[in-house]
């Protein structure tokens, strides 16, 4: 997988992310099976603007999902837990960044273990 930096703006912050880009073939993996440490940060990418559910079902730790728009907009946030299903943003997107929660990126805590950008 080649390596490639997101630069996002959101809530007057500016987020540079390194990701690596998430081979068509290997879409329906993602972060499955993966222990925390040797996760990746993974960028989705398609053709298209679309509105589909993930799930983290055979991911044993959690996450932050980043759903853009082809504008570079961010659509929606969320931390998605362990073994969840149908996480749906709230809108139609063309990236998709999952970001697992440990030490290098632990810029994305906050107060009363919530999680956000």
């Amino acid at each position: 997988m080649r390596k490639k930096l997101i630069g996002l703006k959101y809530k007057g912050k500016e987020i540079n992310i390194e990701a690596y880009v998430v081979p068509k073939w290997y879409e329906g993996i993602g972060l499955m099976f993966r222990r925390r440490k040797n996760a990746k940060t993974l960028l989705f990418e398609f053709k298209r603007p679309v509105k589909m559910a993930i799930h983290s079902w055979f991911v044993f730790f959690p996450f932050i999902a980043i759903w853009i728009d082809g504008k570079g907009k961010v659509v929606d946030i969320k931390t998605v837990k362990p073994f969840e299903f149908n996480i749906l943003p709230s809108g139609r997107f063309t990236r998709l960044i999952e970001i697992p929660l440990d030490k290098k990126y632990n810029f994305l805590k906050f107060p009363s273990g919530k999680r956000k950008i």
